[in-house]
């Protein structure tokens, strides 16, 4: 990785800002879509951010790494949580998971989860 993953967040939403300009149907779909998936129901907000971490993991998506990490921080996730979640995602994807899961960690601790203890 040759940029922090803050950094990354940055960079990627400057770039999804000007989809908002330049494909807006889609934004606003996929938008509608987040907004609808967001919310407490069955499952908690909590829940479905650490799901959305492992998927991201799985696929080793270096923007969702970011992007969910932070909301998981933000979310209260605990480091005991999220290294759960990082044991099902590893389960789920094999090696390429595992070596994801540890770039998924790290951003955890950038974003400060957990007073980026361990």
């Amino acid at each position: 990785m040759t940029t922090t993953y803050k950094d990354l967040a940055t960079q990627i939403s400057s770039k999804l800002k000007n989809f908002r300009h330049e494909i807006p149907d889609t934004m606003q779909g996929f938008n509608a879509m987040a907004a609808a998936t967001h919310t407490d129901g069955a499952l908690s907000k909590k829940t479905k951010e650490l799901m959305a971490m492992a998927i991201g993991i799985a696929t080793r998506c270096q923007g969702c790494l970011a992007f969910h990490a932070q909301a998981c921080v933000k979310l209260g996730v605990t480091r005991a949580e999220f290294e759960e979640m990082i044991q099902v995602a590893v389960y789920m994807g094999g090696g390429p998971s595992l070596m994801t899961a540890a770039e998924a960690l790290l951003a955890f601790e950038e974003f400060g989860g957990e007073q980026a203890a361990a």
